[in-house]
C-alpha cells in the first residue's frame, strides 16, 4: 500500500468541469501510478457508481490495480462479482491529472452528483472523493455526528482501532 491521501479542500469548478486537484492529492496519485515519470500527468480511475452514490471516489492506479484482483479472485459469473465489475468497471471513468493539475470532470460525472461552481474534495484513505458541498454537509456530516452521538459518553474512538487489531 502506498501513500494516504489526507486533509480536505474546496476548490472551484469551471463552466467546462475543470477542478484543481489539491496538491497533496496529486502527489499520492504520481506515487500511486507506476506509469508515472516526473514531467508526466498521473492516471487515476473516478468510480461514480450507482444511483444511490452522491459522491465521486478516486483511486489511485495501485489502489484500482487492488481492487481489480479482488474482483478477479471471485468466481466468474457470481453475482458479486458482477455487481462489483458494472461498479468498478462499467460505472469508472478512467482519466489523468492535465498539466496544471486540474481534473476535467465530464458534464455525466457534475450532472450526477449536481456539482456546480464549487467541489468539495475530502481524503478517505487511498481514495479520495469529490462532492457537491453542499451535500457533503447536510449527508455526510450529519451521518457522522449521528454516529458520533450513538457512542457511549468519553468513549476513546481511537479504542475502534484496538478492536480491529492496530494499535
Amino acid at each position: 500500500m502506498g501513500r494516504r491521501f489526507r486533509g480536505e479542500s474546496h476548490h472551484k469548478v469551471d463552466a467546462k468541469g475543470r477542478v484543481s486537484i489539491p496538491a497533496s492529492f496529486r502527489r499520492v496519485l504520481e506515487s500511486g501510478d507506476a506509469n508515472w515519470q516526473s514531467g508526466s500527468n498521473p492516471e487515476l480511475v473516478i468510480v461514480y457508481g450507482d444511483d444511490d452514490r452522491n459522491f465521486l471516489e478516486c483511486y489511485t492506479m495501485e489502489a484500482i490495480d487492488e481492487v481489480d484482483a479482488k474482483i478477479d479472485a471471485l468466481p466468474r459469473g457470481s453475482k458479486p462479482r458482477k455487481a462489483l465489475q458494472r461498479l468498478f468497471h462499467g460505472r469508472s471513468f478512467p482519466t489523468t491529472v492535465d498539466e496544471t493539475g486540474r481534473l476535467v470532470l465530464p458534464a455525466k460525472l457534475r450532472n450526477k452528483i449536481d456539482l456546480k461552481g464549487e467541489a468539495f474534495f475530502i481524503a478517505a484513505g487511498d481514495t479520495f472523493q469529490i462532492w457537491n458541498p453542499d451535500t457533503y454537509e447536510q449527508d455526510e456530516m450529519a451521518q457522522t455526528d449521528e454516529w458520533l452521538e450513538e457512542l457511549p459518553e468519553g468513549y476513546d474512538i481511537m479504542q475502534f482501532l484496538d478492536d480491529a487489531g492496530g494499535a
